[in-house]
């Protein structure tokens, strides 16, 4: 046999050889995948397999009510109907039909789906919004035709609703659809992609009380996407009521109060307790803007972009609040032991202090006069007097013990301001905008302070706050718009300020002298409870027109209630401007009060 033959049948011999190897590594590769797909990936393939064969519906759940201190809503939640769309179900040749389908029986426009399905997928990854806010007879006509509308689907949203539009739209806040950055963090803690959150106000602040727990359906579906059967349903549990201590009619006239002003606020407390029966600001918002599916940018513009700032609460954001800060002053002269309760100070036409002569707002003075007649009177060179004699320290002392330049402790204090009191130390480290040492403390300073100008910038609720140390007998209090399990009665809530007794007691017969017969006689008229309070003309220290100011607590001495009325930028005076805001809640609540006592048999 020749040498070629012999190397030919040696190959042929091999052949199965190499066929045999060549079957074992197909199967041994065979079950290698198999080992890795049932083995170390069994899991993930079976939660995919799951994900083609079972869908599962989300069921919001429905948001707790905000209820006024009666029971009378101010917050609540509707159903609202939207279109929506499959994509993965419909293909690009289908498309054209049910378009047409949908828009003849919806009374749609074909050209407005079209838009809509080429915007791309919603946030939950799975359907697109092609129309919002479907009305009745539409949900009972797509309902008839449901089964030949492979694809489409019409659902039920939840959102929020505000029936009284802008009343208290500050208070209350409003929702919002959550950002992806939130729901990475809050997907732990239960909320979908698709959930609304609190964004600001009382929403915010008791999110966790108002929001419930999702529910949801399971379904098992065909390779077409059409449903099977229930594999199990789990309800959506709501969010909880929650009273609030805000009273609608009061808050109601407070808005109607601050109607014809550029801007401003309206901050009525319960002087034992501080809890809130209203709180307004002008220019204020609607609530409901944010419920709304879809918004324009243009919209969005228009409320965010205004230079009105709607959005901004004028009774948590800082303000000169002029001669309505003396009540400060004097208790800061009294308890310093240099100016005592008994003291008379002569007044005059101008105190100088540095280069600057300051005057007193009648062009001559009072005479000689003591703490109740320079309130009575609003006399400023009695009180530059006492200013300038404590010292800023003294001055910052004060304040501090009656809540200013920090925080009140209310719910939604994010918002709020801490103001500023400034003093010596304030300025020497460099007033917040300048190098330290470089625009020192002088006169002129301590004189602005002595009567609540220029380095004093307070809020309405702060000053709310303070009045009620002398309406309530000396508790520093907290205000608070709902009770929520919390006891505000406790030390951690209601503090009792160190100030001595007889200067309590000046400040308190002050305070009636204005309403009695000084620059707060406006107060008086029938209807109206014993009152006590000051008024306040503030000059804007960035340059604007005057404020107007005016705090009172009422009845007179043991107050029940405190009002601070504010008018921005509306120059006049306190007792033209702010002094009727106040009067028009005050008699609100004694009307309330007559009537809640008629009612119960009370004389």
């Amino acid at each position: 046999m020749s040498r070629s033959a012999q190397q030919r049948q040696t190959g042929l011999r091999q052949q199965p050889l190499v066929l045999l190897l060549l079957v074992l590594l197909f199967c041994s590769a065979m079950v290698s995948r198999l080992v890795w797909m049932q083995l170390l990936e069994g899991s993930r393939f079976r939660e995919l397999a799951d994900e083609n064969r079972i869908r599962l519906v989300p069921r919001s759940p429905i948001r707790g009510r905000l209820l006024d201190r009666k029971g009378r809503v101010l917050a609540t939640s509707k159903l609202t109907y939207s279109l929506y769309l499959e994509p993965r179900l419909v293909s690009d040749a289908d498309w054209p039909d049910l378009r047409d389908r949908l828009a003849r029986l919806l009374n749609l426009k074909p050209d407005l789906l079209d838009q809509r399905l080429q915007k791309g997928l919603d946030r939950d990854g799975y359907r697109t919004t092609l129309a919002l806010d479907l009305k009745p007879e539409q949900v009972l006509r797509f309902r008839e035709q449901a089964l030949g509308l492979r694809g489409a689907q019409v659902d039920v949203d939840i959102l929020r609703s505000y029936p009284n539009g802008t009343l208290a739209a500050h208070a209350l806040g409003y929702t919002q659809p959550i950002t992806e950055n939130e729901y990475e963090i809050l997907v732990e803690k239960g909320y979908k992609i698709r959930d609304r959150i609190g964004r600001t106000g009382v929403e915010a602040a008791y999110e966790s009380h108002l929001r419930g727990k999702w529910g949801g359906q399971m379904l098992e579906v065909n390779a077409m996407g059409e449903v099977q059967r229930n594999l199990g349903d789990r309800p959506s549990e709501a969010g909880q009521d929650l009273v609030l201590t805000l009273d609608l009619d009061l808050q109601r006239v407070a808005e109607q109060a601050l109607a014809d002003k550029p801007g401003g606020a309206v901050v009525a407390l319960e002087a034992s307790t501080g809890a809130v029966l209203a709180l307004a600001s002008r220019p204020s918002f609607d609530p409901n803007f944010f419920s709304k599916l879809i918004t324009t940018q243009k919209e969005y513009d228009a409320l965010f972009s205004n230079p009105k700032k709607p959005l901004l609460s004028r009774a948590m954001n800082p303000y000169d609040p002029g001669s309505t800060w003396k009540p400060v002053t004097a208790m800061a002269g009294m308890e310093s032991g240099k100016f005592p309760p008994d003291i008379k100070l002569h007044t005059t036409a101008c105190i100088t202090y540095g280069g600057h002569c300051f005057p007193d707002h009648n062009g001559a003075g009072f005479g000689h006069i003591g703490y109740a007649d320079a309130l009575r009177f609003s006399s400023n060179t009695f009180f530059y007097q006492v200013g300038v004699g404590v010292g800023s320290r003294a001055l910052k002392k004060a304040a501090d013990q009656l809540g200013f330049q920090q925080k009140t402790g209310i719910e939604i204090g994010w918002e709020e301001s801490v103001g500023l009191v400034g003093d010596e130390d304030w300025a020497a480290r460099g007033r917040g905008w300048t190098d330290p040492g470089t625009s020192p403390w002088i006169p002129e300073d301590m004189a602005s302070a002595s009567i609540g100008q220029s380095v004093v910038q307070i809020t309405p609720l702060q000053l709310a706050r303070a009045y009620a140390v002398f309406a309530n007998g000396g508790w520093l209090v907290t205000p608070h718009l709902a009770a929520a399990d919390i006891d505000w009665m406790s030390p951690e809530h209601r503090t009792k300020v160190t100030m001595q007794p007889s200067t309590l007691q000046t400040i308190r017969e002050g305070l009636r002298k204005v309403v009695e017969s000084g620059t707060g006689a406006g107060l008086n008229g029938p209807g109206i409870p014993p009152a006590a309070g000051k008024t306040g003309t503030a000059e804007d220290s960035t340059g604007g027109p005057d404020h107007a100011w005016f705090g009172c607590y009422a009845p007179y001495p043991d107050g029940k209630i405190v009002v601070v009325a504010f008018a921005q930028n509306t120059p006049g005076g306190g007792s033209v401007h702010a002094l009727p805001m106040a009067k028009k809640v005050l008699a609100e609540w004694e009307r309330t009060r007559q009537r809640s006592s008629a009612l119960s048999g009370i004389d």
